[in-house]
């Protein structure tokens, strides 16, 4: 990843040299490191003019932000369009192919499929993983691990690591660089897999970091970014492995320090996280501070491979990551997330909260599983044909909740509402186990549970309900105590102690009505 941009007047700096007499070939070469500076930043220094600063607390329009199983997102702007390079989440041999995907305000996705196929990597038949993006010299450049190469498979003939792929384009076609890996050992004991690029701002020097198995290695890119240059000492790769390091490189840059960050505990399994170091050099030591990201029972597990987006002339961040949903068992079976990631005062990392929500404001629904009913996304709502009974739901796992949405009846007599601490889901008019509370035209606020097709009403008050008029609803559910607010957020209308559910999933539902349904939000009470 490019640390964040200065503006750079090529003319202007060119310009100046011509008051020093200095010998022609240093002149050359100080124009030629220029040149190569400024266009490693063209494509990541392009302004996104017109538009509002996506200045978000999550994925506004819902996790995951695209469709599909991906994994280990990496990163860049181009283009004036944030992009995402992630891996394909499948089997190892179907994993022959990387996508991307770009968009102008990090909530409208566009895919742009193939973006790298086997097809032009002579030497990779499998496993093509966490591809890492870097724009240089007027190219594109993609690199990427390919074959899962073990330890001991190199002495024997066996070739894999991580390759290098260029483009003219960021969505390519990506074409292997060189015919082979460009690194294709161990070195360090680091499996040579999982690659971050960086290209310091001080000097434009690029940098690869990467390694599986345990290990981290740094080392440096020659200019043409295709081959591996030599450290000061002599060497090609210095071991920067900090504690509980597993794989997952990534490096950025804030204020003059570097932040390495990476991935711990098992991929497929639910304690999969990131933690971070801080440097002030490049080739550190990076000695751990924390874990930052990380599962949350309610929201999802195995959190982890992370790349970071900085909006461009601003101090907001966000950590790219893929995770589990809460009800996926399959270890391929992954998503991704963004989420905002704040720093305090000395420059360390919060830890970043997983938050919930969802304005529709793409025109989907990848996040929702529905029962019954006709659903469909229409004008940032997400909306419901009149039905004897229907829901839609997230896949989470709230105990103590606030959980916040907009409400209109469109069609019928019957309520709507929203759905928490919900089990056993299934088709069929109330058909779960769980609570619902929800208004209806006929001026009900109602509060009651459903247990496996048997209704039952804990709570019912009247206010003046208007059919297709919006209200926002809030459930707050803190241990046995729940409260309902409708339209005014500071007094509730039902207050009701019941202890029949315990947790479960959230969401939103219709008895004998339509619905569109808005800005849902569901978080743990501070």
């Amino acid at each position: 990843m490019t640390s964040p941009a200065m503006p750079l007047t090529l003319t202007g700096v060119i310009n100046s040299l011509a008051g020093f007499r200095l010998d022609s070939s240093v002149n050359v070469c100080l124009i030629r490191l220029i040149m190569g500076l400024a266009m490693s930043k063209v494509a990541n220094a392009s302004p996104i003019v017109n538009r509002a600063i996506p200045d978000y607390t999550t994925s506004e329009a819902g996790n995951p932000f695209v469709d599909g199983w991906y994994a280990d997102p990496d990163t860049e702007i181009y283009e004036g369009l944030y992009w995402v390079y992630p891996t394909s989440s499948y089997a190892y041999d179907e994993q022959t192919y990387l996508d991307a995907f770009s968009s102008p305000d990090l909530i409208n996705w566009t895919k742009h499929p193939n973006i790298l196929t086997i097809a032009n990597v002579t030497w990779a038949t499998r496993a093509v993983w966490a591809p890492a993006p870097i724009f240089r010299n007027g190219k594109y450049y993609l690199y990427f691990g390919a074959n899962d190469i073990q330890e001991d498979e190199p002495a024997q003939g066996k070739i894999g690591g991580i390759g290098v792929a260029v483009a003219d384009k960021p969505e390519g076609p990506y074409v292997d660089a060189i015919g082979k890996p460009l690194i294709g050992d161990y070195h360090n004991a680091a499996q040579p897999i999982d690659q971050d690029v960086f290209i310091d701002d001080v000097d434009g020097q690029a940098y690869i970091y990467y390694g599986g198995h345990s290990h981290a290695n740094v080392a440096k890119l020659n200019e043409d970014m295709i081959s591996i240059g030599t450290l000061d000492d002599g060497t090609q790769f210095k071991e920067i492995t900090p504690e509980n390091y597993v794989e997952g490189s990534q490096m950025f840059k804030r204020n003059g320090i570097y932040y390495f960050m990476w991935s711990e505990g098992d991929w497929t399994g639910p304690d999969y996280s990131v933690s971070y170091a801080m440097s002030d050099s490049p080739l550190g030591p990076f000695n751990r501070i924390a874990k930052i990201l990380q599962q949350d029972t309610a929201v999802a597990k195995g959190s982890g491979h992370n790349g970071v987006i900085q909006v461009p002339d601003t101090d907001i961040y966000y950590i790219v990551y893929h995770r589990r949903p809460l009800s996926e068992s399959d270890g391929n079976h992954r998503v991704l997330a963004y989420d905002r990631m704040y720093f305090n005062d000395d420059g360390t990392i919060e830890q970043v909260k997983m938050l919930v929500k969802d304005n529709f404001a793409d025109g989907n629904m990848f996040d929702w599983k529905t029962y019954d009913g006709d659903w469909s996304v229409v004008d940032q709502r997400l909306n419901i044909a009149s039905t004897a009974g229907a829901r839609a739901m997230l896949d989470t796992n709230f105990t103590d909740l606030v959980f916040d949405a907009t409400v209109a009846v469109m069609e019928g007599s019957g309520d709507v509402g929203l759905v928490f601490r919900a089990t056993n889901l299934s088709t069929g008019v109330d058909e779960f186990t769980g609570y619902y509370a929800g208004i209806s035209p006929t001026g009900t606020v109602t509060l009651g549970t459903a247990n496996t097709g048997i209704w039952t009403s804990l709570s019912e008050t009247t206010m003046e309900v208007s059919s297709t008029t919006e209200y926002q609803i809030r459930v707050t559910a803190i241990g046995n105590e729940i409260s309902v607010f409708v339209g005014d957020l500071t007094s509730p209308k039902i207050v009701m102690t019941d202890e029949s559910f315990v947790s479960g999933a959230t969401g939103v539902g219709v008895r004998n009505a339509g619905a569109k349904f808005g800005s849902v939000s569901v978080a743990k009470p501070s």
